[in-house]
């Protein structure tokens, strides 16, 4: 049986969902849709998707998957649209930084019978380097030696947990099972914490009194640190950090408490506990950057490199949440 997945929001990441599920052509169907038509059209050129729906109601109906792949300030009003024309046992899938206020607004909007899992896609470390947020930045590999994390409130159906693991491995990547206040947690640090901090360093330039001088010199270390202002648009950066308020509150006043640490070694000339604490970090993104290249999380965790099953992972991450989620098959002798 063909399994009718819609995608709304073509860019970086829903077009290269769409690219990876190109290579499932006997088993999805898939149709896309996007604010902007050319980009729709953009992305049914590059193969994305099979067919363009411009109207947004008309592009859900008789999906059994929705794919969300838009930015946190537009989930909620593009879910009041589309809700009533989602048909019952569907699926809805997000991608957006926020997993907390996502899982919120489904279980407002959506009629009973349709479900709610959130994905967070960690991309091939091959495009870690990468700037470029638009569709013609789509690649089929893009979630291939990754893990994509799959997260849903308590009580979600078994079946719609297993639809996410299948689409998760129709993608390329590897499920990873986490608790919904968890992903938050590490979205606060790995996403919004960066982009913040960009902005922090663009605005601390722009109120520097010699500005004008400042601009004509800024080289490769300020375009690296400023880079991420054109990842995230400021309405949808806005949205993600007060819907995450406490846990990036957190991490910012950790960002904080380490440059008064870093401030303090230089106005006392301790030049070697300086020196120090750049090694220590030069070193660590050298380490993260070697485990993620190799894409072995449970060598690196557990020492071990076998990859346990769905079940084993639901226990490994989120303490025993696994029953509401077990799988009805049995495992072999083999397994």
């Amino acid at each position: 049986m063909t399994v009718n997945i819609t995608i709304i929001g073509l860019g970086r990441i829903g077009a290269s969902i769409g690219l990876a599920l190109a290579a499932h052509k006997g088993q999805v169907t898939v149709t896309g849709h996007d604010k902007t038509p050319t980009i729709a059209q953009a992305a049914k050129k590059l193969g994305a998707v099979d067919k363009v729906a411009f109207n947004l109601p008309a592009s859900v109906e008789g999906a059994d998957v929705v794919v969300l792949s838009l930015p946190l300030d537009q989930i909620y009003d593009t879910l009041k649209i589309i809700a009533q024309d989602i048909r019952e046992d569907a699926v809805v899938f997000d991608t957006a930084p926020v997993k907390s206020a996502a899982a919120t607004w489904a279980k407002e909007l959506l009629p009973p019978g349709r479900h709610y899992v959130g994905l967070i896609p960690a991309i091939n470390p091959q495009y870690l380097e990468e700037t470029a947020r638009g569709v013609d930045s789509a690649h089929t590999d893009l979630f291939q030696h990754s893990l994509v994390a799959v997260t849903a409130p308590p009580g979600t159906a078994e079946a719609a947990m297993k639809l996410a693991s299948d689409f998760v491995t129709l993608l390329g990547a590897s499920p990873f099972y986490a608790d919904m206040a968890e992903v938050d947690g590490i979205l606060a640090c790995a996403h919004l914490l960066p982009q913040l901090t960009a902005a922090a360093l663009m605005e601390s330039a722009l109120n520097q009194p010699g500005w004008s001088d400042i601009r004509k010199l800024a080289g490769p270390a300020f375009a690296a640190g400023t880079s991420l202002l054109a990842a995230e648009e400021p309405g949808a950066l806005a949205e993600a950090a007060n819907q995450n308020q406490q846990n990036i509150v957190r991490v910012l006043d950790d960002a904080i408490a380490t440059l008064s640490g870093l401030r303090e070694e230089i106005a006392t000339g301790k030049k070697t506990g300086l020196e120090k604490k750049l090694q220590l970090a030069r070193k660590g993104r050298e380490k993260w950057q070697a485990e993620r290249a190799k894409d072995d999380w449970l060598a690196v965790d557990f020492g071990r490199p076998e990859m346990p099953f769905s079940r084993d992972i639901l226990k490994q991450q989120i303490g025993g949440l696994d029953k509401l989620f077990r799988r009805g098959s049995k495992k072999t002798d083999e397994e």
